[in-house]
Parts: structure tokens; sequence; C-alpha cells
């Protein structure tokens, strides 16, 4: 999909603020890798040695190492069809762990939950039911406001896998772990990441590669790439540069 000037500075704007870049740019006459320093405050101009924002963009970079594992970003599937993915990072190296098929993909997420101990879960799953099911008001049988405003699939159409996703929301939470509901596709379209997804796996990962500050293991399926994708709106929001979209009161997803 071409984009026009005005489009390829807000995409290159919200790359940086998100800090998925990481390129060589030219910064105040110096020539600046981001994985050779622990933190720089980057003034970034138009011109061949960078992209033309159109306007001076600060953005605070820190050093891929310096990532602590925090949170799981999760593909969540049938309970029994093998297609649960879950991400993770090490440092500056992400994992990635696949459900078997024929096995329980509730218990492999939460035997990796006790391994890896994440303070908060992002699960691209819905967490919750439109609020006439759960408060009596509105009018809307099939979806949340959340879903209506990112054309999400309604809860009620994957009635089993909602209901298995709000109860292992409650079991992880009681056990103190944060779970936020996200959605991948979603997080495509604000990234403007091209039609590649769901399309074409070598071209889109080519294109997360890129953007990437961390190093990503072999990608086998869309299970897997949903899983990063997951991740990175974790890290979106442990980063405060989440969209949110929904009512608190009704459900919540994290762009």
């Amino acid at each position: 999909m071409a984009l026009n000037p005005r489009q390829r500075k807000n995409v290159f704007q919200d790359k940086c603020r998100t800090g998925l870049l990481n390129k060589v740019w030219r910064i105040k006459n110096l020539t600046y890798h981001r994985r050779h320093a622990r933190f720089a405050i980057a003034l970034f101009h138009g011109g061949k040695n960078g992209p033309r924002c159109g306007m001076k963009s600060f953005i605070v970079v820190k050093n891929a190492g310096e990532i602590s594992m925090q949170w799981l970003g999760i593909d969540y599937g049938s309970k029994m069809a093998g297609t649960t993915a879950i991400c993770w990072n090490e440092g500056s190296q992400l994992h990635l762990q696949q459900s078997s098929k024929n096995k329980d993909a509730d218990k492999f997420i939460l035997d990796h939950v006790s391994r890896l101990r994440p303070q908060t879960i992002y699960i691209d799953a819905p967490l919750s039911l439109p609020s006439i099911y759960s408060q009596g008001t509105g009018d809307n049988y099939f979806y949340r406001e959340c879903d209506v405003k990112l054309k999400a699939m309604s809860p009620m159409f994957i009635g089993g896998l909602t209901a298995r996703g709000i109860k292992l929301k409650d079991d992880l939470k009681k056990a103190g772990v944060e779970v936020n509901e996200v959605y991948p596709a979603a997080l495509v379209r604000t990234l403007l990441l091209g039609e590649a997804y769901k399309q074409d796996l070598k071209k889109f990962m080519v294109t997360i590669t890129d953007l990437m500050d961390a190093k990503i293991p072999s990608i086998g399926n869309w299970h897997q790439v949903d899983a990063i994708l997951a991740w990175i709106s974790g890290k979106r929001h442990q980063e405060n540069r989440a969209e949110s979209h929904g009512r608190p009161s009704e459900g919540i997803i994290l762009v």
C-alpha cells in the first residue's frame, strides 16, 4: 500500500514513540546506533541521512539489552488445537512457545506463567461480555463498544473461547498477575504495517524484523506472529504509549 507524505510522517513518528526503530540515523551531526548507548535523547531531522518527519521529534532511546521480562504476549486458540502461542523476552532476545495439539492450552499458559513469573499478560482473546449481560445496560447483545470501534469479532460468536479467557483472567488475577486484552490486527492497522499480514508470512516478518529492537526467533505460523504482536502491544502499554478502546466498565482493548 503506497503512503502519502503525511502518512509516512505519522507512521514514522508512531514507530519512534513505540521504540521499534532499530536503524542508524543522523542525530545532531553525529552518527548514532541505538545498540551502542544506554540512553539517548534523539533529535530527528528530515534529510538524506534520516526520514523526513516534517517536524522535530524527541524520543528517548533505551538499549535493547536493558529490556526486562515483565510481560507475556499470548495468541489464544482453541483449548486442544495446538494454536496457542506465547511470546516473551529475556534481555534483547524474544522467545516463542506454542501449545501442542491435543494438549490443554490453558494448562500450557499456566505452566509458563508459573515458570516465567510475569507481572502482566497481554492476550488476544475477549475477556468480558457486552454490558447488557454483565450490567443489564445497553442494547447490543453481540458486541462491546471496543469491538465496534476496532471491528473485532463478537465475544458471543466465540463463546467457548471467551468463557475460557474470562476464567483464565480471573484465575491469574487471584495469583497477582494482571491480564489485559489486545487485538493484533488493530495494532497492524495502527502502525500501518502493510497488507502482507495474514497473507505472506515471510514478507510480513521482514517488516517486523526491520522494526524490532529485539532479536526474533524463527517463525513457523501466524499464531506465533500474533503472539509477537501481542507482546509489542504490551511493550506499548508498559511505556504508556498504548491506545485504549472501549469502556472500563464493559471491557478495554489495548492497541
